[in-house]
């Protein structure tokens, strides 16, 4: 029989662009550490506006606690990726303090954003573009 002697509580949500999917959990820490697919998020991300925009929810709401941030993210480009971290990570901070909420729908954090690569169309070329039309 396994007892557990502390239970470690923590938050998990996902996030979503185009076609890369992020899951986050939160778990309250002494100091700020975000690992991404078990890599260090400078790393991942390698650009600065990339870690940027994967770390931003922090960036806008003030929190008096520290979290660990554990990531797993797959699918899409490291752009699409970033953006998908940070929904995550906005949904787990609203569902830790729904204070926060206000705040972070202002920056349209909450929203998944719809936009996609549109399918390409039996007969068409690509998604709309089509053969030249010849009169003779």
């Amino acid at each position: 029989m396994v007892t557990k002697t502390k239970e470690e509580k923590y938050i998990e949500s996902v996030g979503r662009r185009k076609t890369a999917i992020a899951r986050v959990r939160l778990t309250p820490s002494t100091r700020t550490i975000v690992s991404v697919n078990n890599k260090e998020a400078g790393k991942y991300f390698f650009t600065e506006a990339l870690h940027a925009a994967a770390l931003e929810p922090f960036l806008k709401v003030s929190l008096p606690t520290a979290f660990a941030i554990t990531v797993v993210v797959s699918g899409g480009g490291i752009a699409g990726q970033a953006i998908a971290v940070r929904h995550a990570i906005s949904r787990a901070l609203v569902e830790y303090d729904h204070s926060l909420r206000g705040d972070l729908k202002k920056e349209g954090f909450l929203k998944r954003d719809p936009r996609a690569k549109e399918r390409r169309k039996f007969g068409f070329k690509k998604a709309r573009k089509r053969a030249q039309w010849s009169k003779r």
